[in-house]
């Protein structure tokens, strides 16, 4: 699996950032999802390998504007692309009134069909509908000013190896035989044997699960469902002194706070994003963000979410991207 982070700032871009955006993607599948659409997202885009005409579901967290003000822009884009194919749109339902909203004040008009899934409910790890051709999708509520939620990637299909040293036990080469028992078919020989393809597929492997959280203040809320996953992609807005002195008013969480839920979940991978403006990229030099003049940097929520997390921790960047591989195990691709 695949993520693309297109926009990691919260409210206000920076020089070197963009307001919330993720790009995802199972392995080999030529669609790919989005996860929130700030401003300026489809710009971000044009810096990828990603296409408008391939995305084939775009979800939305919450209504706040540095997570959606971009969708407008995006959609009018892919019809100008001549893009037609459905496109899946999910989120809370004020979303179509704020799409419908647009198109009708703006006379624009989309040569796409869109189906809209409304996201609701209090149930964690509620399923929603097969907008995704490989992976389940599913919502956790969460706790912010606006109604919130996260979203639950998992792979439906995962693949099964063949027991070679079973089949060369059984006196059987390798052939076109082998392919159709990969396949899962089973295969008759001339000898008459049935041979059946359960009996010569090793288990399969986990399949990959991954947690992306929208603006929340409350990380412990997502425990039980980022247990078990392989990536929890989670705000780490401030640190903790930071938000003492901001206060709860913004709800958002610091690295502390996220950090210690992820260690609870025992989730081997968290990817922190959506860092406030006042926190200055590190190795960028004092000119790279004339907003930062807190002295405050990057490398203050790393070390304070490392103090409370031991997994495999990352604090994305605008254009990282990270791999997903078999064995759950996130890397940051070059």
């Amino acid at each position: 699996m695949e993520l693309i982070f297109l926009g990691t700032s919260s409210g206000t871009p920076s020089r070197t950032r963009n307001v919330s955006g993720l790009a995802l993607r199972g392995e080999g599948s030529r669609h790919w999802a989005l996860v929130d659409c700030g401003e300026a997202t489809q710009h971000r885009i044009l810096r990828t390998r990603l296409s408008l005409i391939d995305l084939r579901a775009v979800f939305i967290t919450h209504m706040h504007g540095d997570h959606c003000y971009g969708l407008p822009g995006l959609l009018a884009s892919a019809g100008m692309l001549n893009r037609s194919e459905l496109l899946y749109v999910a989120g809370p339902a004020p979303l179509r009134a704020f799409l419908q909203g647009v198109m009708d004040t703006t006379q624009l008009g989309l040569p796409f069909p869109i189906e809209f899934v409304e996201v609701h409910g209090d149930a964690a790890g509620r399923p929603l509908p097969n907008v995704l051709p490989d992976l389940a999708v599913s919502s956790t509520p969460l706790s912010h000013r606006l109604p919130s939620w996260a979203y639950t990637f998992r792979e439906r299909d995962v693949e099964r190896r063949l027991d070679v040293v079973r089949l060369r036990a059984a006196g059987i080469r390798a052939d076109a035989r082998w392919g159709e028992l990969q396949r899962g078919h089973d295969v008759l020989l001339d000898d008459g044997r049935l041979l059946r393809a359960n009996d010569f597929r090793l288990a399969p492997r986990k399949p990959r699960c991954v947690v992306v959280g929208g603006d929340n203040d409350r990380p412990e809320l997502l425990i039980d469902e980022a247990r078990g996953a392989d990536v929890l992609v989670h705000e780490a807005t401030y640190t903790e002194p930071v938000l003492g002195r901001v206060g709860p008013g913004p709800q958002h969480s610091s690295a502390a706070m996220t950090a210690r839920a992820a260690q609870a979940a025992a989730v081997p991978n968290l990817v922190l994003t959506h860092f406030s403006p006042r926190y200055q990229d590190t190795g960028q030099g004092k000119s790279a963000a004339p907003e930062a003049k807190s002295g405050l940097t990057m490398h203050d929520i790393e070390q304070e979410a490392r103090a409370a997390y031991d997994g495999r921790l990352f604090l994305a960047r605008d254009f990282d991207r990270y791999v997903l591989d078999r064995q759950g195990v996130l890397a940051r691709a070059e």
